[in-house]
């Protein structure tokens, strides 16, 4: 069934467990997630990211992903996650996502008010709900460079949360507090008490960005400090490529052979993630 940010993260928020974002770029991990959703009773956020539109672009994705989710057995939100442009968060609510994550965070802090504000009137008239981003949450690829040196420039400042959060009316804010996007290259060094204190003084749920490649004792206490969505990729992307090698090891050399090994493997490796955010058996909740 499909569903916003807001059904499944203020439950989630209130009895402290996290959800997950697994962005899709077609139909394997799309069915991978949904079925490691479904067995577990576990309310999820699929979506795709404009970056990865090249792999799946949006008018092909969203048919297929939103009639998926309006017809699973639990609470499915459709996001679209790091939209770099207006034109194209507005497309995405056209097309029938229910949320929406603008990504205006290299802007300075006035230009991301403004343009989440505007963006969270729209997004609200549609019934769908919008994400934010306040800091900035770095990609594994910049090693060497500003945000390698000083990652602490970058992290969230929790009064500043605070008054974006008040000014925008935002439904979610990822915040920076030492995670990377991509494959990590150094293990990573999270920020806790800075996840404390903004998740005591915003009232909205708290997003950390980059969760593919921590650890579980990183996501079980980064849930705990007040996380309640993780955004996940780069870990189902890996198990279906690997599923698609293996397949092919095997002999199978139809594609037709090798989709149920891919399924397989996103279902797997996004039941390991749901069973850490403490999400299973939560789907009654929403």
């Amino acid at each position: 069934m499909l569903a916003n940010l807001n059904e499944v993260l203020l439950p989630a928020r209130q009895n402290g467990y996290g959800v997950g974002l697994f962005n899709t770029v077609n139909l394997e991990l799309a069915r991978g997630v949904l079925r490691a959703a479904e067995e577990l009773r576990s309310p999820v956020i699929i979506g795709t990211a404009e970056i990865l539109l090249p792999s799946g672009p949006l008018e092909d994705l969203a048919p297929l992903i939103v009639s998926m989710a309006d017809r699973a057995s639990v609470p499915v939100v459709v996001h679209y996650d790091h939209g770099l442009t207006f034109e194209k968060c507005m497309e995405a609510l056209k097309l029938g996502f229910t949320s929406v994550m603008y990504d205006c965070s290299t802007d300075s802090y006035e230009e991301n008010v403004r343009k989440v504000a505007e963006l969270a009137k729209i997004a609200h008239c549609f019934g769908a709900t919008v994400e934010a981003e306040l800091g900035h949450v770095g990609d594994n690829q910049e090693a060497g460079g500003r945000e390698a040196e000083m990652p602490e420039a970058y992290y969230t400042d929790p009064a500043q949360a605070k008054d974006f959060i008040e000014k925008t009316q935002a439904d979610a804010l990822a915040i920076a507090v030492g995670t990377a996007h991509g494959a990590y290259k150094f293990k990573p060094k999270l920020d806790f008490e800075r996840i404390r204190t903004i998740a005591d003084m915003v009232h909205v749920p708290l997003v950390l960005h980059g969760g593919s490649g921590l650890s579980e004792e990183d996501f079980k206490k980064s849930i705990g400090c007040g996380i309640s969505k993780v955004n996940i990729f780069t870990d189902i992307n890996i198990a279906a490529a690997k599923a698609a090698e293996q397949a092919w090891k095997e002999g199978k050399t139809c594609l037709t052979d090798i989709i149920p090994y891919q399924v397989e493997a996103v279902a797997a490796a996004a039941k390991v993630k749901m069973k850490i955010f403490g999400s299973e058996n939560r789907s009654r909740e929403v």
